[in-house]
């Protein structure tokens, strides 16, 4: 189906159709952004020359850490702020990187970050975060959320609140950029 330009008639329309057209850049760029990594892991040289058992196992990447859920880390209404959970988050992903690299990784993006529900005061929330994949330059670490209340708790009953994957790149003390080890899932 062909649409129809959209007609412009005020300085407010305008301005709303350019933040539309840099939200769709952005979009298209994330899409550029994966195609590079994906293009950087195919390429030849001693990087990808790694045996299999050379590779390092995600388990030892794993990390899990739990919060209780405080007034000061909510709004009035009793909710998590969004802002605690990311920042929880990036400190459970910055700890699975450093896992492989031995060194204080670098967030560089962070990719798919999804709210799947809410969280509250007394909450206790899991933090499980764990290397999904290394590329030459950079690691993405895949942190997932779950949250209990105290029957939930007891029950073993978790509500999965939040995902997102982390991408965090890492300098030597040249500034140079640090290479990954392989990974084996």
């Amino acid at each position: 189906i062909e649409l129809e330009p959209v007609k412009l008639l005020s300085t407010e329309d305008h301005l709303e159709h350019a933040l539309a057209i840099e939200r769709r850049r952005i979009r298209l760029g994330y899409e550029q952004v994966f195609q590079n990594l994906m293009q950087e892991s195919n390429k030849e040289g001693d990087y990808y020359t790694f045996e299999e058992k050379d590779a390092v196992s995600t388990d030892l990447t794993h990390v899990q850490s739990i919060e209780l859920v405080q007034p000061p880390h909510a709004n009035h209404h009793g909710n998590t702020f969004g802002g605690q959970i990311m920042a929880w988050m990036e400190t459970v992903a910055s700890i699975s990187a450093s896992r492989l690299c031995r060194s204080y990784p670098v967030l560089k993006s962070v990719n798919m970050f999804k709210f799947w529900g809410p969280s509250l005061v007394g909450d206790r929330l899991v933090f499980n975060a764990i290397v999904n994949n290394t590329f030459q330059n950079s690691v993405e670490v895949g942190v997932r959320v779950e949250a209990f209340n105290c029957e939930e708790w007891i029950k073993d009953q978790a509500r999965h609140i939040n995902s997102a994957f982390l991408i965090f790149k890492t300098v030597n003390d040249k500034g140079e950029l640090f290479t990954f080890p392989r990974i084996k899932p």
